[in-house]
């Protein structure tokens, strides 16, 4: 008896012992997992320590309706004006005023730094781990060395400039990112688990486009990525089904993106963002079928010539690591049609490629490590030598790409608050004006969070007679409106707009504007007017007077720290 008993514990003995033991085998994978998560997330910050606290100016646009949803003024720029879709990121302005309505953003500091500068920042890091992580879950169902690929492709967007630059420009880049990495980690699970054509995984997929296509016009394109894996992948034997789980992630992706166009088309009166209005987008030339090139240059020839060439090796051998290549390259391809389709962008390091640089650097990370895994010790040693001369070519030019852009950032919000606003607010004192006056401006965001006077937006992105006016390049319209319905008490060009608006041709402008201020040096172009019947010439020269006072030592600045930060930016803001 006592044998039995004994013979017939050990199994139940065992049984209680595995699950301790696979837990224990669990952790080193799941401390690998975590290292390489947080490994390239460092690397990503370190990056973005490089710039500083600069952020670009169209940013803080974002910022100023934000603030105004969170106090429940309504998506407008300002308190008091008619509502006006001057942000084409819902996504991103709605994740800031859940910021501020919890204290995190537009409060005050954030261990002693403005929380309008910390706060976006730290947004942009915390989605670009989400999108580590999601590498990981990715690479954990593609390859056997996970942890290895999302640390690669964690540095690999780690080094790439324009990749930190703008995620970290508290645009919504980082955040799009996000969505793109989630839609191309589902196609890629799915696919290779058979789970595809499931009703989950097709209302994921409609889901995932919806907040894309939110965050950024363009990402209305993302709509296409499960149709189109569906159709790569399709089975005779499953097309009645694959019909069906195409529909229902159309209808997931339709019904909630129809509701913000309804709701667009009842609060603002359009079906497109007022900042698409106003830049006009065309439809793609022949000639833009050429503009990957501008990506592919920029990575580095090299370095995607060996990455192409890994995935050659690995798609020529059918199996599963295939077909999940496959899957990855179907949101890469729509990324690359996005690029193609948007015209080019005046910030300059390819700000519409984040989408690219995302998928590409899963997909690349994966082919290197894959193909390291395939081939002979010869072949990986021509690899090895590749790579490390490739990898030193790419670094060299994101190195000198990222330092020329640290040295000469592109409009800093801190800089058009400390220089437009001390100049609009100070003059707006000296003539008494009431917060109704308005004043024309060129640089929207930091004016707009700073500003007591409302803003006339001479560039068209928050005021909608204005894009119409640019949407055909009526410019002629557009001072029109300006001169005799719109009349702003002051107005303030910078850069060659005045040239552009061909303000300077108008006799009109001469007869009613007075010049205060002018500065037309390489780094700050920057001019102010005032209605001349509101002054006389004791009440210009003293406008003159405090301009001359006021703004060199804020324009001395933006010649040489265009990075730093400032207090921050709140009505009657001044530097």
């Amino acid at each position: 008896m006592s044998v039995v008993a004994t013979t017939e514990t050990r199994p139940s003995s065992r049984r209680g012992a595995e699950p301790a033991v696979t837990a224990r085998r669990r952790w080193p994978a799941r401390l690998a997992a975590a290292a390489a998560v947080l490994g390239g997330t460092a690397l990503i910050a370190v990056h973005a320590s490089f710039y500083g606290h600069w952020l670009i100016d169209d940013a803080a646009i974002t910022f100023a309706y934000s603030r105004n949803v969170a106090d429940g003024l309504g998506p407008v720029l300002q308190p008091g004006v008619a509502p006006v879709e001057g942000y084409s990121n819902p996504t991103w302005m709605i994740l800031l005023a859940l910021g501020k309505l919890v204290g995190l953003f537009d409060h005050g500091t954030l261990f002693g730094v403005s929380d309008q500068i910390l706060f976006p920042k730290a947004l942009a890091l915390a989605c670009c781990a989400g999108v580590l992580a999601l590498f990981y879950a990715g690479a954990k169902a593609l390859s056997s060395r996970p942890a290895l690929v999302t640390f690669v492709a964690g540095a690999a967007l780690a080094a790439n400039p324009s990749f930190v630059i703008w995620c970290f420009s508290g645009l919504e880049n980082s955040f799009y990112a996000l969505t793109v990495a989630a839609l191309a980690v589902l196609l890629l699970r799915s696919v290779l688990s058979d789970k595809l054509l499931t009703h989950r995984v097709a209302i994921g997929a409609g889901v995932i486009a919806v907040l894309a296509a939110l965050t950024r016009p363009d990402g209305i394109i993302y709509a296409g990525a499960y149709p189109i894996a569906v159709a790569v992948f399709l089975k005779r034997a499953a097309l009645a089904r694959s019909v069906r789980a195409v529909v229902v992630s159309v209808v997931a992706f339709v019904l909630p993106f129809g509701a913000y166009v309804g709701y667009r088309w009842f609060e603002f009166g359009r079906l497109l963002p007022n900042t698409a209005i106003a830049k006009g987008q065309e439809p793609p030339a022949f000639a833009d079928l050429a503009r990957p090139g501008e990506i592919v240059s920029y990575a580095g020839w090299l370095l995607v010539a060996v990455v192409v060439g890994c995935l050659a090796v690995l798609l020529v051998k059918p199996g599963r690591l295939r077909i999940g290549l496959i899957a990855l390259m179907v949101p890469l391809g729509l990324a690359f049609a996005a690029f193609i389709v948007l015209e080019y962008d005046w910030m300059g390091h390819l700000r519409f490629a984040t989408p690219v640089w995302t998928v590409g650097a899963l997909l690349g990370a994966t082919a290197v490590v894959e193909t390291f895994a395939v081939v002979r010790v010869r072949a990986r040693v021509v690899l090895a030598c590749l790579l490390v001369a490739a990898s030193v070519s790419a670094v060299g030019g994101y190195y000198e790409q990222g330092t020329k852009y640290r040295a000469d950032v592109k409009t800093a919000m801190c800089a058009v608050a400390e220089r437009d606003d001390t100049a609009i607010n100070g003059f707006a004192d000296i003539l008494r004006l009431p917060d109704t006056a308005s004043a024309g401006v060129i640089d929207l965001g930091g004016t707009a969070l700073g500003s007591r006077l409302r803003l006339l937006d001479l560039a068209g992105l928050g005021d909608a007679p204005i894009a119409d006016y640019l949407h055909v390049a009526d410019f002629a319209g557009l001072r029109d409106y300006v001169f005799t319905t719109a009349k702003p008490e002051l107005i303030v060009f910078v850069g060659s707009w005045s040239s552009t608006l061909q303000f300077d041709q108008d006799p009109r402008f001469e007869r009613d504007y007075a010049t205060i201020f002018a500065r037309n040096d390489a780094k700050n172009q920057a001019t102010y007017h005032v209605r001349r019947d509101l002054v006389d010439d004791a009440k210009l020269a003293e406008l003159r007077a405090f301009a001359q006072r006021a703004l060199p030592p804020v324009l001395a600045d933006n010649d040489v720290a265009r990075r730093r930060g400032c207090a921050n930016i709140v009505p009657g803001f001044t530097a």
